[in-house]
Order: structure tokens, then sequence, then C-alpha cells
């Protein structure tokens, strides 16, 4: 099996799916919410982290309320216009040589109008 370089190694690999809604959701809810590629900032993979979402909330002693991460998925949730919008598997391969054609263009009538100048 050929790994390609975006990739990520397991256990990062496993596509763990949206989270179902809830009246009572939990961080690890949000948490999945960010993995599924649902926020619209990030791909559809699993992240492994140190420390769980919330996990320094319940040290300092105010873990976080089912209200306060219904409000934190609800704000959180992306369209799927701007799902769409971000990319992230980049199948928009035209925007970086338009990109780099415009400094030039721009580099070019700099240059340009300092030689009419003197």
């Amino acid at each position: 099996m050929t790994l390609r370089s975006e990739t990520p190694p397991p256990p990062a690999d496993i596509d763990l799916g949206a989270p179902p809604p809830s009246d009572h959701p939990t961080v690890a809810q949000l948490k999945a919410d960010i993995d599924s590629g649902r926020t619209g900032d990030k791909v559809r993979h699993g992240d492994v982290g140190m420390a769980m979402l919330g996990t320094c909330d319940e040290a300092g002693g105010t873990p976080p309320t089912p209200q306060r991460v219904k409000l934190a998925r609800a704000n959180e949730a992306a369209s799927e216009r701007v799902r769409r919008a971000a990319d992230p598997h980049g199948t928009r391969r035209w925007t970086l040589p338009v990109y780099l054609g415009a400094v030039a263009a721009i580099a070019v009538v700099l240059v340009g109008a300092l030689l009419l100048i003197r």
C-alpha cells in the first residue's frame, strides 16, 4: 500500500464520520465535528491530540456545560458553500499560477514605471 504525502498515518487515517445531533452534546462530539470536516476548516480525517478539547477547562474547575458545547457546535458548523470554498483537497490548481502571474505582472509594471521615470 502506497501512501500519498498528504495521507495521514494511522490512526489519523480513520474516517470517523460526523457525530449525530444531540440535545446534550459533549466535547468529544465537538471534536468529531471538526475531524469530520463539518466546520469547513479541516479535511475529513481524525486528528490525534495529546489532550482532548475541554481538558484544560475541566482541570481549571469549569468544565464546559452541554449548553456551551451546543452553542460551540452551532457556531462552528459551516454551510455547504463554505465547505466547498475551503477546497481542502486542492481541486482548484489554477489559483497559484494566477497569483504568481499577478505578482509577476505587478513587478513588471513597477520596473517599467521606474525605468520611465529615469
